[in-house]
């Protein structure tokens, strides 16, 4: 049994309720058996759980249970403990006041720990108890994966937990430099270290002097500890590798993609290498399968929107386009307008470049421009399969454009894409393509815009009063008065959002339906200003505004909205 300083962990248990006699025994028996902690036992058996075990521990050896988001832990703090060993004992520094050093530590029983920190730091040492989980996710915030500790943490991760599954036999030429196994293990630790931090792309990239490797993050990039300069060509060369790509060939852009096998799970990676001056950019695009379950409301619609949306996407015909910059979800919010309609009545294809996900039930054509198969071919051949839905990936030219409405007035449901800033831009941008007029106001049903703002992180979400020079800004801003009166809330930045306050990103979006007011301007060639005033005198929502009823509920921040949206997207 596990010792405290008065009484065992057992009977502390037994005394605040947490377990029964019985359940107790049937622990020591397991725990004779097998020589584990009698506190694992309790919680691998259901009895406990983590938490509860820390409470009983923080009573047997009279410590405080704290969560290190509660600290500022500032960089000098972190760097009196080196980072193999608040790996190693699992300890976390939290600050160092009148020569006394307040850890946090996973496991009371870590004595040794604190006594040779005494000794090295010769200062006093004072102990804290916190959560496994949240000691492991503040080392990997504040230690990150630094030269020091690449090695320690590449033999923690086996040949076993990263498996290569797909892609084409690379080049023979240059596969020495990268095969090796800790360059193997080493990027399977920076695609490993972005999941955890739920990146949505991994940006490595050659400089000067150094290698760099960025992660972004709800959509904002974050530099992270990067390998050293010497291992650049080392890694660049393993992704080429693994993702298909000629490894000889450093002078032009390139594609391939990755299928790997990571702690069992399998993970998709889009990566592009683009010849710049110190070396191959790479960047890996993490594809999210989870996404293309979401349904309407998780995408971030409010309630009446989902109601017009879901109504347009069950017409018989007709075009729906989604807008916005790369990267606003608009493949997305697509995806999941698809699998809410797919049903075995309806025969559905897409044609995308490149196909990123498998959607059961549903023909995708991936496009091979370098072998002529584009877009408008496609396009041509996909009517021949008598389809009733169909999916253009991205409207690039008057061809596909032409084709995609005359599909449209024949009978199709229509779905694609559009890279305009807002809903009115879309009509006047296939005009300018070469799209007659009365053509585009016949076919478009509706336009939907969209931009994704990041949400407040719910574990650490609080009310929030803007300053009084805020709500001046604010006011002028958003053209709304008394805002100092609405309650506003932001996050205060904890260990499950790396202390950004955000976590996770939701939809803003501004949908168009074209009415016979609408028609008649496009027919009469209106400036995109105009429809857009008209569309709101009808009704429509802008970003801007459809932004500001989200941070009044309480999903995201002001400051977030006028980050993404212009200002003169929401008059």
């Amino acid at each position: 049994m596990e010792e405290g300083k008065r009484k065992f962990l057992g009977e502390i248990l037994q005394d605040i309720g947490l377990i029964t006699k019985d359940k107790l025994e049937t622990a020591l028996t397991e725990q004779r058996r097998t020589g584990e902690r009698l506190g694992s036992i309790l919680i691998k058996l259901g009895y406990l759980n983590s938490e509860s075990l820390y409470k009983a521990l923080a009573l047997q050896f009279g410590l405080e249970v704290i969560s290190v988001s509660e600290y500022d832990v500032t960089q000098e703090v972190t760097d009196k403990v080196p980072s193999a060993v608040a790996r190693k004992h699992k300890i976390i520094p939290l600050k160092f006041e009148n020569n006394t050093l307040t850890i946090a530590m996973a496991s009371p029983l870590n004595l040794l720990a604190l006594d040779n920190l005494k000794i090295i730091l010769n200062c006093e040492i004072e102990g804290l108890l916190a959560t496994e989980e949240d000691i492991e996710s503040s080392i990997e915030k504040y230690y990150g994966v630094r030269e020091e500790t690449i090695d320690d943490m590449l033999q923690e991760l086996s040949e076993q937990d990263v498996s290569f599954v797909g892609g084409e036999t690379a080049e023979e030429e240059g596969e020495g430099l990268s095969d090796e196994a800790p360059v193997i293990k080493l990027v399977g630790l920076l695609i490993l270290e972005a999941l955890r931090s739920r990146a949505s792309d991994i940006h490595i990239e050659p400089l000067e002097e150094r290698f760099r490797v960025r992660y972004r993050v709800d959509g904002v990039l974050q530099e992270v500890p990067a390998p050293p300069k010497r291992m650049e060509k080392a890694v660049i060369s393993r992704i080429k590798i693994m993702s298909g790509m000629n490894i000889a060939e450093k002078r032009l852009p390139q594609d391939g993609k990755i299928r790997l096998s990571l702690l069992g799970k399998d993970i998709d990676l889009r990566v592009s290498a683009l010849p710049a001056m110190h070396g191959e950019s790479i960047v890996l695009r993490i594809l999210d399968k989870s996404s293309l379950l979401l349904g309407m409301g998780e995408l971030g619609f409010l309630k009446d929107d989902v109601k017009k949306f879901e109504s347009l996407i069950a017409s018989p015909n007709g075009i729906i386009l989604v807008t916005g910059p790369t990267g606003s979800g608009k493949t997305t919010t697509l995806y999941a307008a698809l699998n809410k309609i797919n049903q075995p009545d309806r025969k559905l294809i897409t044609v995308e470049e490149p196909v990123e996900y498998q959607l059961a039930g549903i023909n995708q054509v991936n496009v091979k421009s370098e072998i002529g198969l584009t877009f408008a071919r496609v396009l041509r051949s996909m009517l021949r399969q008598s389809p009733d839905i169909i999916m253009v990936g991205e409207i690039r030219d008057g061809e596909t454009a032409e084709i995609a409405i005359r599909s449209a007035l024949t009978g199709h449901l229509v779905f694609s894409t559009l890279h305009t800033n807002d809903a009115p831009s879309a009509v006047t941008r296939l005009i300018d393509m070469g799209i007659k007029p009365f053509l585009v106001a016949s076919s478009i049903q509706a336009v939907l815009a969209q931009r994704l703002v990041r949400a407040i992180c719910p574990e650490c979400k609080s009310p929030y009063t803007p300053r009084k020079d805020e709500i001046l800004q604010l006011e002028k801003s958003f053209k709304k008065k008394n805002i100092g009166k609405i309650q506003f809330y932001k996050g205060k930045g904890c260990s499950k959002c790396s202390q950004t306050g955000y976590k996770g990103r939701i939809g803003i979006f501004e949908l168009l339906v074209l009415s016979s007011e609408i028609r008649t301007l496009i027919i009469q060639r209106t400036s995109s200003a105009k429809i857009r005033e008209a569309a709101c005198k009808l009704g429509m929502k802008t970003l801007r505004q459809d932004g500001w009823e989200k941070a009044v509920m309480g999903v995201t921040t002001l400051s977030e909205i006028e980050r993404v949206t212009q200002k003169d997207m929401g008059l």
